[in-house]
């Protein structure tokens, strides 16, 4: 295993830190870098009460699976050490996570807490115990390009998480190695079960690891209470609906568990916080072909994007890239989505390849900030739209 280190120094002579979750991803990766010859050290953060920790099944970075990382590193050898990391958690992933949902988003806590804990936070731990990386389990590829690394999208795209690493910078990029981008997650369950390792079979985890039972909305209420305030929702035509019990059980392209009665399939289309509105309508009014894009971050080397460039576009995790165009206008970020897309929420990320397919080179990315809708209300319905005004159908914020 290269780990393309700089210099190209002495494996046995050259310290490696391993963030280690307790999974099978993070444990395999420890023992892939014990035997490349490295002087490994595991590293596991808690982020949150462990206590609750320990009745939520397939949860990480807390209870069981901090005694399931370090059962892992006596397995192979290595040095282990857990780092109380609960406060900068809450501060920085906790807290704005709820938030984000209070504005009317829909956000990605595993993006801040990549960005903040453990791109930041442990990196810097891991500099000064003299590391000479800083090794994780994600699934995505690292690889040296014009004097420095350049992120890529794994082998396997079925893990692809190079999603959630868009905001790493190009000074932590140099630093952070993605050695499971080469392999499946058949093979590495398979590099578990022959290095010994009890986690072999342990069930990936699910959800957002501190939300209990996957509820966001109760989480939310509990640190945002303003955020379960009733409102009203609202048909895109303008007329009101029905009544809802807080913007934090919504989230836009949601269809089920509107709580209204309508002659046609419903959509959420728009969530305004401030006027603590849910704007509902057919699935058409989903479509958005222009985006714009807050807190850039460009790791695609020296191209000039900003006078417009032909990209792959990511705007959901669980979505294919797809063609566009980035490029600046006014000092911003703007995406145009070839063929548009559907429930795409301010708080989401998009993320731009250099192609779609294995391998493709990762651009960069932004948070969503501002998206266009291609939808556009029939002129016979432009006099109801009430108190929703020119929003529906132009620019959703």
């Amino acid at each position: 295993m290269d780990l393309f280190l700089p210099g190209n120094p002495e494996p046995a002579a050259t310290r490696v830190v391993v963030a280690m979750s307790g999974g099978v991803d993070s444990s395999v990766t420890a023992g892939l870098v014990k035997e490349a010859g490295y002087d490994a050290v595991g590293i596991t953060l808690q982020l949150y009460d462990h206590g609750q920790a320990l009745q939520k099944k397939g949860a990480c970075c807390a209870g069981q699976d901090i005694h399931d990382a370090r059962d892992a590193a006596d397995r192979l050898g290595i040095p282990h050490y857990v780092l109380d990391y609960e406060s900068r958690f809450r501060e920085q992933v906790i807290n704005t996570f709820a938030d984000s949902y209070l504005a009317g988003e829909t956000p990605i806590p595993c993006v801040s807490c990549n960005q903040t804990v453990k791109f930041s936070d442990l990196l810097k731990t891991a500099r000064e115990l003299g590391a000479a990386a800083l090794v994780t389990g994600h699934y995505a590829l690292t690889k040296p390009e014009g004097g420095h690394m350049a992120m890529y999208r794994p082998a396997d795209l079925d893990r692809d998480q190079s999603y959630f690493l868009f905001a790493t910078t190009q000074e932590q990029l140099d630093f952070v190695r993605f050695p499971l981008g080469r392999l499946t997650k058949a093979e590495t369950r398979a590099h578990a079960a022959r290095m010994g390792l009890a986690i072999a079979d342990k069930p990936d985890s699910q959800d957002i690891c501190f939300v209990p039972n996957g509820s966001y909305a109760d989480i939310i209420a509990k640190l945002r209470p303003e955020a379960a305030e009733p409102g009203a929702i609202v048909h895109v035509d303008g007329h009101e609906l029905g009544r809802h019990d807080g913007i934090v059980h919504f989230t836009v392209g949601q269809r089920r568990g509107l709580g209204v009665a309508a002659g046609e399939p419903l959509y959420v289309v728009k969530i305004d916080a401030k006027a603590r509105q849910v704007i509902v309508g057919p699935r058409e009014a989903l479509g958005v072909r222009r985006i714009a894009l807050r807190d850039f971050n460009w790791i695609g080397g020296d191209v000039d994007w900003q006078a417009g460039l032909d990209v792959a576009a990511r705007v959901r995790s669980a979505r294919p890239p797809q063609e566009a165009r980035v490029r600046c206008e006014d000092g911003v970020a703007v995406v145009d989505l070839v063929d548009g897309e559907t429930g795409v929420a301010p708080g989401q990320a998009c993320v731009l390849y250099a192609n779609d397919g294995p391998g493709a080179r990762v651009l960069g990315g932004g948070f969503i900030a501002k998206t266009t809708q291609s939808f556009e209300l029939a002129p016979a319905n432009a006099a109801a739209r009430g108190p929703l005004g020119a929003q529906t159908g132009a620019t959703a914020s």
